[in-house]
């Protein structure tokens, strides 16, 4: 990230970005940053936009070798096109060698480095992952944005804020701005302001939902269920979430057991520190062969809905209530 602000202040820009990774505000932001710096603004006639994974590689190197139109540089943007993952070495070709006045930026959720493009932008240009935030950094960004707007919180609110948002940084600040409207003729947000205003996030119900089964709240981890019914949640979507949640708790318990530090669980789990610190506690909380059954409960429960031997509603609470 440091690179890509250093190009745009030296106005000495690489030919090929790349910006991949989970954090999809990050790569967002990044990808505007650059076209604000690459691109004139309203140039239609030289920037190019492609998304998906069916975008033709030809059509895109037909483009590339068209010199621009009154202005230094053709700039072609590709969102998504799985071309790291396959299929991109007829892209990587063409990138070892391309028109010196077309510029790419690429935009990918996943890549494979061991491609041969993934090598080429590499070595042609700048890849830069862009990975979930630590919590710390998330309450220092979160509360930035307040100040900005004349707003202040506390550390505990904003963890409470957290709890209810997850790591995705998209979904933090339409909560902030919600926030932020909502206390518009006060300076200091409130828990009591969260808790009015900020939507938990299905995830956020299936943890306390497990929470509940390793406490033998019986009571509650319905409760928690209904609610999520009551939010017009499909039950088998409520099923696939409690399936992966003791999936990655089982994964949590396996890595722990092999001497991993929480950074590196994290890192293996794919997700944020202080997300894998609560999985890492909720884990603690379950025997390994508990969890294991509770996968294959899941799946079990899953065949009788789709065979019609029971009701998807149904399913969900007999597997609560055999859990515990």
């Amino acid at each position: 990230m440091k690179q890509i602000n250093e190009d745009i202040r030296q106005e000495n820009f690489k030919q090929v970005y790349l910006l991949y990774g989970e954090e999809r505000y990050l790569r967002r932001q990044y990808r505007d940053r650059l076209q604000k710096a690459l691109c004139s603004e309203g140039d239609s006639m030289n920037t190019h936009f492609y998304d998906g994974k069916n975008i033709s590689v030809g059509e895109i190197i037909d483009l590339a070798e068209t010199l621009p139109f009154l202005a230094p540089r053709r700039v072609i943007f590709i969102n998504d096109s799985k071309l790291f993952k396959t299929g991109g070495e007829k892209m990587a070709e063409y990138l070892a060698s391309p028109n010196e006045t077309t510029f790419f930026v690429f935009t990918e959720s996943e890549v494979d480095k061991r491609s041969k493009l993934y090598k080429t932008v590499q070595s042609r240009g700048y890849a830069t992952e862009f990975t979930v935030q630590n919590e710390n950094t998330l309450m220092r960004w979160a509360a930035g944005i307040l100040s900005r707007d004349q707003k202040k919180i506390t550390e505990n609110t904003l963890r409470l804020l957290l709890s209810k948002t997850g790591s995705d940084m998209e979904n933090i600040q339409m909560e902030l701005e919600k926030l932020t409207c909502y206390c518009l003729n006060r300076e200091v947000i409130t828990d009591q302001d969260v808790e009015a205003v900020c939507a938990t996030r299905i995830s956020s119900h299936i943890f306390d939902m497990i929470d509940a089964i390793a406490g033998r709240q019986q009571k509650r981890a319905l409760e928690l269920y209904y609610d999520l019914l009551a939010l017009k949640e499909p039950p088998m979507r409520i099923l696939f979430l409690i399936a992966r949640q003791c999936n990655m708790l089982l994964q949590t318990k396996e890595l722990k057991s092999k001497g991993y530090d929480n950074r590196t669980v994290a890192s293996k789990l794919g997700t944020a520190p202080f997300v894998a610190g609560k999985y890492l506690t909720q884990a603690s909380r379950f025997k390994t062969s508990v969890l294991r059954s509770a996968v294959s409960q899941c799946v079990e429960m899953e065949e009788a809905v789709k065979t019609g031997r029971m009701n998807d509603v149904m399913s969900v609470e007999i597997l609560i209530l055999s859990v515990l």
